[in-house]
């Protein structure tokens, strides 16, 4: 059949003419390309607008670790531009890489052209120096629900990415901060770890710090840490030991959350440090009526304090300007109408919508006549 013969022999030398076109790197970029496509066409990525300034991030979690993980690879070196294999980089989001959920037990090689990247639920134990050196252009950075410990954390690791904005590294086994931290961080998630001390020093230079997240960890002391936060919008210091405030508020601070530790005493002049603080929470500690001086929440910027399940036997006395005043589960046996109205009268009266003191010892005829007048606004009075 010479006619098949010599069709087979056009066909192979039309194959051989296409394929000398081009290169092996670029032969090997498009396999490498498609088997990604193949394994991410089952992949559900959430919308992103691009237009935005960030991309919105949603968390998730792991799937269940009962089976054994498979033997830890070693990390593969590939050109700056190119996609692990162990992760995702989808083609229309091209400076994003998902490598969650995997059962990683190491950080995959970071391409140069990454600004988010996403490595929370895996196995991760250690961040080695110089793991991110490439990848100076990182803004966002997710570690959280991993193994990571402080002794396993390079010293200078986060060092380069003079363009970080945003750190997870929540759910971790962090025993002390790590640092130091690039200046240009808005958004640090340390909450649900181990750490029990934040050294003076440990926050310095972080001047366009807005969240600070350290919740669920053993602190049992701050200092002065926060002072030089300048742009320090909202703390999350909740579920720690800590017996006292930390020393020197920002003055941009706007939300403090100090419930669930050993507080028992805060200063009289404490908040005024802080003229845009709106919202105090300080539920679950140890103050009593000795630890507090008489105007110590008389601040004119506060609207929500909370100020449930202390020891407390009298009503502190509040501005007329706050809103929302907690103070149920305390040993309140007194209704003072001084502790919200100074002068009772049709010019002045307290802005208080929401009065909780119920699981007091007060009783509901301790009402004084006028109180009325000075909660004209309030819409819930529990007692």
């Amino acid at each position: 059949m010479p006619g098949a013969t010599t069709l087979i022999l056009i066909l192979a030398g039309l194959c051989g003419s296409s394929l000398g076109q081009y290169n092996e790197e670029e032969d090997l970029a498009w396999l490498q390309y498609y088997l990604r496509q193949s394994r991410a066409s089952s992949y559900n990525y959430a919308p992103y607008n691009y237009e935005e300034e960030s991309p919105a991030y949603a968390y998730s979690y792991p799937s269940s670790t009962d089976a054994e993980p498979e033997p830890e690879p070693e990390p593969q070196r590939s050109a700056p531009w190119r996609c692990p294999q162990e992760c995702d980089c989808p083609p229309t989001f091209s400076s994003a890489m998902y490598c969650d959920t995997r059962n990683l037990r190491y950080l995959p090689f970071v391409p140069s052209r990454m600004k988010y990247v996403y490595f929370q639920n895996n196995l991760i134990a250690s961040i080695q120096e110089g793991a991110f050196d490439n990848a100076t252009e990182l803004e966002w950075l997710a570690l959280h629900n991993n193994r990571i410990g402080s002794e396993k954390v390079g010293r200078k690791v986060f060092g380069k990415l003079q363009r970080l904005e945003r750190l997870y590294m929540n759910n971790n086994n962090l025993t002390r901060l790590p640092g130091p931290l690039p200046r240009s961080l808005r958004e640090l998630h340390l909450s649900y770890n181990r750490i029990s001390k934040v050294p003076p020093n440990a926050l310095e230079g972080l001047e366009n710090l807005t969240a600070l997240y350290l919740s669920h960890n053993f602190i049992f002391e701050m200092g002065a840490s926060l002072k030089g936060l300048k742009a320090l919008i909202l703390a999350d210091l909740s579920y720690n030991n800590l017996r006292k405030v930390p020393d020197g508020l920002p003055a941009s601070l706007e939300q403090l959350y100090l419930e669930y530790n050993y507080i028992n005493a805060i200063p009289e002049d404490y908040f005024q440090a802080s003229p845009r603080l709106l919202y105090v929470r300080m539920s679950h500690n140890s103050l009593g009526d000795q630890g507090l001086a008489g105007n110590t929440f008389n601040s004119s910027s506060i609207l929500e304090l909370d100020l449930s399940y202390n020891r407390l036997r009298k009503i502190p006395r509040v501005n007329t300007n706050l809103e929302n005043l907690y103070l149920q589960g305390n040993q309140i046996n007194e209704f003072s109408i001084s502790s919200f109205c100074s002068v009772v009268d049709v010019m002045n009266y307290s802005r208080l919508q929401v009065l909780r003191l119920d699981g007091n010892e007060i009783k509901r005829n301790a009402v004084p006549p006028d109180a009325p007048l000075c909660l004209r606004r309030a819409t819930v009075i529990e007692i």
